[in-house]
C-alpha cells in the first residue's frame, strides 16, 4: 500500500490553532505501529495572509508547528486580491506537490483559494470545521464556508448542528463526518500552561505605548476582556464610538477592562480620534495583540469576555465566562445559551449590548461541552481521511 501524501493549507491566525493537533496526529500516526505499511507524508503551506510577526510567526513556535514548506508570501490586500493572489501562486504548488489530499481548515480566504483550485486540478478535498453557517452573505467568511463545502469530498464537522445545515444543503451524507471540534485540541493541550502564566506579567510585557497598568492587586475573576475587530463593529465611527462610549462610560465603573487591540481597531481608533480618551481612562488597560497562551490566559481569568471573534465564544462555552457576541449571527450556534453555552449575541446596538451586559454581570455560568469537543478531534480527522483511499 502506497503512503498517503496530505497538503494541509493554513492562511491566517485561527487556521493555526487548527493545523497544530493535526500535525501532531499525524507524527503519532507515524511513530505507531499502525503506520507499519503505510505513513503519511505531510506538506504544510503557508499562504501568508497574516504577515504580521506577532499574529503568525509567534504563533507557529508556541504552539509547535514546523516550518511550512513553503510559504507563498500572499501578504495584505482586498479579498479578490488574496483570493487571486493564492490560486495563481498554489496552482503551481498543487501540480508539483500531487497529492493524495489536500486539507484545509476553517474559513479565511486560503481555504476558499486552496479547494477551488485543488478541485480544478482533479484532487481531492476535505475540509476540516465544515459545515459552520450564520447565514450572513455579507460576512467573506460565509462566502467561503458554502464554496468550500461544495466543492469538498471530505466534509469534517465540529458539531451535529453543522452536519445537519450540510444536509439541508444536500450534501450526501457519505461525505459528512462529524468528528468534534478541533480547536479545542489545542485549547485542551493548552490549558495548563496558560493557567501557569503570571497574568500581571502578560499585562505588563503587552503594554501598548502610552497606555498604563493602574492595578496592583489580583485580577482573576474581576475585569472584562474585549476583542473587536471586525468591519461591523470598527469602519464606522458612530458605531465605534458608541461601544467605546459604553465601555468608559458602563463596564469601567465597576471593572479593569482589558482589551488586547487588532491592528485594525488600532487604526480606526486612531482615525476617528477615540484613542485618546481611551488611554486616559485609568481603568483601561490597553495591550498589543497577545500569543495564544497569553490570550487563553487572559480569558480564563475574564470575568466576561466581549467579542466579535469565533474561537472565544467556544472556548468561553467550554470554560463557562459568559460570552457578549458583538455581532447579529453565529456561526457556532452550539455556544449559545439556548442551547446550553455561555454566549448571547448582541450585535452592536447599545441598547442590546447594555440589556445583556447588566444580565451576565450578575449571573454565573457553568462549563458547557459539546459532544466529541475532548481534544481527541485531530486523530479522528486523519483516521477519517486514511479510511477513504
Amino acid at each position: 500500500m502506497q503512503n498517503c501524501k496530505i497538503l494541509s493549507i493554513v492562511g491566517a491566525r485561527p487556521n493555526f490553532m487548527k493545523i497544530a493537533p493535526f500535525i501532531k496526529a499525524i507524527e503519532k500516526y507515524n511513530s505507531s505501529p499502525q503506520s507499519s505499511k503505510r505513513k503519511v507524508e505531510h506538506i504544510l503551506i503557508h499562504t501568508g495572509q497574516h504577515y504580521d510577526v506577532r499574529m503568525s510567526e509567534s504563533f507557529f513556535k508556541e504552539l509547535g508547528i514546523p516550518e511550512p514548506a513553503m510559504n507563498l508570501e500572499i501578504g495584505s490586500g482586498s479579498h479578490a486580491e488574496q483570493i487571486g493572489s493564492t490560486m495563481i501562486a498554489f496552482e503551481k504548488v498543487i501540480k508539483d506537490q500531487k497529492p493524495d489530499w489536500v486539507v484545509v481548515l476553517g474559513d479565511v480566504n486560503a481555504t476558499l483559494a486552496c479547494s477551488v483550485i485543488a478541485k480544478k486540478e482533479g484532487y481531492k478535498v476535505c475540509h476540516i470545521e465544515a459545515g459552520l453557517r450564520s447565514y450572513d452573505l455579507s460576512m467573506p467568511e460565509e462566502i467561503n464556508r458554502i464554496v468550500t463545502d461544495r466543492l469538498s469530498d471530505l466534509l469534517l464537522t465540529p458539531d451535529l448542528i453543522s452536519s445537519e445545515n450540510l444536509i439541508k444543503e444536500g450534501i450526501p451524507q457519505g461525505k459528512i463526518r462529524f468528528v468534534g471540534n478541533i480547536m479545542i485540541d489545542t485549547f485542551e493541550a493548552s490549558l495548563h500552561k496558560a493557567s501557569t502564566l503570571d497574568l500581571w506579567q502578560i499585562l505588563k510585557s503587552s503594554l501598548i505605548e502610552g497606555s498604563k497598568l493602574n492595578i496592583n492587586k489580583s485580577l482573576d475573576n474581576g475585569y472584562v476582556a474585549i476583542t473587536i475587530h471586525r468591519p461591523s463593529n470598527v469602519d464606522k465611527k458612530e458605531i465605534l464610538e458608541q461601544i467605546v462610549d459604553f465601555l468608559l462610560q458602563e463596564v469601567t465603573k465597576e471593572f479593569m477592562l482589558v482589551w488586547p487591540v487588532h491592528p485594525r481597531t488600532l487604526k480606526q481608533l486612531n482615525m476617528f480620534r477615540l484613542w485618546e480618551k481611551i488611554v486616559k481612562n485609568k481603568n483601561v488597560v490597553l495591550l498589543e495583540p497577545l500569543s495564544y497562551h497569553e490570550m487563553l490566559r487572559v480569558t480564563m481569568g475574564a470575568r466576561i469576555m466581549m467579542t466579535d471573534s469565533g474561537g472565544l465564544q467556544e472556548e468561553c462555552c467550554v470554560l463557562g465566562i459568559p460570552c457578549l457576541t458583538m455581532r447579529n449571527n453565529t456561526e457556532r450556534p452550539i455556544t449559545l445559551t439556548e442551547n446550553g453555552g455561555s454566549n448571547i449575541l448582541v450585535g452592536n446596538k447599545l441598547e442590546a449590548i447594555t440589556t445583556a451586559y447588566n444580565f451576565v454581570r450578575l449571573c454565573e455560568c457553568k462549563p458547557s461541552r459539546p459532544a466529541l469537543w475532548d481534544g481527541h478531534t485531530a486523530e479522528r480527522c486523519l483516521e477519517v481521511i486514511l479510511k477513504q483511499d
